[in-house]
């Protein structure tokens, strides 16, 4: 049997690895368009905040190491343009302009997504950057390096945005943020997020939401954007203003797609065709809460899914729960953690929503290097369940967001959590943990 993998990173270098390991008789194809496989995406702005370090440093195993050590046959500079369902076979063209044609038994589709600037004037100028490749790094590490950036312009204020925000800044450079929407973070609590607001703002960073853009313009050696009440100035653009699922090729294929154009994958992984499957930042999955179709294109979840269509593929059946959109990110001190749905995600799903925010500790009171924590938590009035949560604080909240997560799989109700058995010691919080305060609150409100 053939199992060939359009892509490879994450899922797709996750599906070929461990397909091989499964079957090492398996003949096992893996067609990537870029020359960079298997590398550490998340990594790249902490990557650029250091001038001494290599963007390859983030490349977790090389080609030649899946080559010779896995036997798999990847090929790099591969482009796929076209499934042909009917005959099982792909084609494309490989980095010398030639075209190939590739019969499978099985298919793999891990495209993954593309950053998705406007449709607007001067985003094509050179110094007008994304981040969402290797290759993307290694571009803005270098302009960095050669051109004299005093000044960025942030277009966005997402993950990425903010992970840039401060990698920037570590390289003393100027930050200039603007979006288009009002909010900063729109599915954070106001509470909290004018909390991270604070936090950007106290690192010199100035922020502009609710500003229209209309394009961007060079003049002499800088960029300026064009707001509609706004111009900003300065010798970088970064442009952050979200991703969409590369499934182009899998609708042309008549594959079935998502509400946001993403592949619709059953818990198998399988596609709407019996002999292909797809995962990774171009699929969608099930909602551990609503239990519909979602799109949280995620790291953990592009690995677990190469790992289930392997299985599947290599005999065992395999299926997937779903995800909570568990995530958390660093802004300068901060971190800011999440977790299933906030409280107009609730709503929308038809939930009817109470939310609860409390100001707690990082460690116990009298510790030293305590330092404050913000909970929020969401619960359904009527069946009492968990929902959602968000954490913003120094320390913890990263990992704290893990327990509610759990919780959130388990289907518990506020009650439950709150009478969940948690770990005390000073230096990791006080005796009543946050999220059991928090807990107890909510409690009384859905009651009341």
């Amino acid at each position: 049997m053939r199992f060939v993998v359009i892509g490879g990173d994450a899922a797709g270098m996750s599906a070929a690895s461990r397909a091989k390991r499964n079957r090492p008789d398996l003949e096992v194809i893996v067609l990537e368009q870029s020359e960079d496989v298997s590398y550490s995406a998340c990594g790249m702005p902490y990557n650029i905040a250091d001038p001494d370090r290599e963007m390859d440093d983030l490349v977790v195993r090389t080609a030649e190491a899946f080559r010779e050590k896995q036997g798999i046959d990847l090929r790099t500079g591969y482009r796929v343009d076209t499934i042909d369902v009917g005959n099982r076979e792909v084609s494309g063209v490989d980095f010398q302009g030639r075209a190939f044609h590739v019969p499978y038994d099985k298919l793999l589709i891990a495209t993954g997504a593309s950053a998705m600037p406007p449709d607007l004037p001067g985003f094509d100028l050179s110094g007008v950057f994304v981040l969402r490749s290797l290759e993307h790094g290694r571009m803005i590490r270098r302009f960095i390096k050669t051109a004299p950036v005093q000044k960025a312009i942030i277009i966005g204020m997402g993950y990425i945005a903010l992970e840039m925000c401060e990698s920037l800044r570590a390289r003393e450079i100027d930050v200039v943020m603007v979006k288009p929407g009002p909010d900063l973070l729109p599915w954070m609590s106001r509470e909290m997020s004018s909390v991270v607001r604070s936090e950007i703002e106290g690192h010199q960073v100035r922020l502009y939401p609710g500003r229209k853009i209309m394009g961007i313009e060079k003049k002499d050696d800088n960029l300026i954007v064009r707001c509609e009440d706004l111009d900003l100035e300065g010798q970088m653009v970064l442009v952050a203003t979200g991703i969409r699922p590369n499934s182009d090729m899998a609708g042309r294929a008549g594959l079935v797609l998502g509400p946001s154009s993403e592949i619709s994958v059953g818990r198998d992984m399988k596609t709407s065709n019996e002999n292909i499957y797809s995962a990774g930042d171009c699929a969608d999955a099930f909602h551990v809460v609503t239990g519909k179709k979602t799109w949280i294109p995620l790291a953990l979840r592009a690995n677990r899914g190469g790992w289930a269509v392997a299985d599947n593929v290599t005999g065992k059946s395999v299926e997937l729960e779903g995800v909570a959109g568990t995530a958390a990110f660093q802004v300068f001190d901060l971190q800011v953690a999440r977790t299933g749905l906030g409280v107009k995600e609730s709503e929308k799903s038809g939930f009817d929503p109470v939310e609860m925010v409390i100001k707690s500790r990082s460690r116990a009171h009298a510790h030293p290097g305590s330092s404050t924590l913000y909970v929020q938590m969401v619960g359904d009035r009527i069946s009492g369940r968990i929902l959602g949560a968000q954490m913003v604080g120094k320390e913890s909240a990263a990992h704290r967001i893990n327990a509610l997560a759990v919780a959130l799989h388990q289907a518990m109700t506020v009650e439950a959590f709150s009478r969940c058995d948690l770990a005390y010691a000073p230096p990791f919080g006080p005796v009543w943990d946050p999220m059991l305060t928090c807990a107890n609150q909510l409690l009384k409100k859905l009651r009341g």
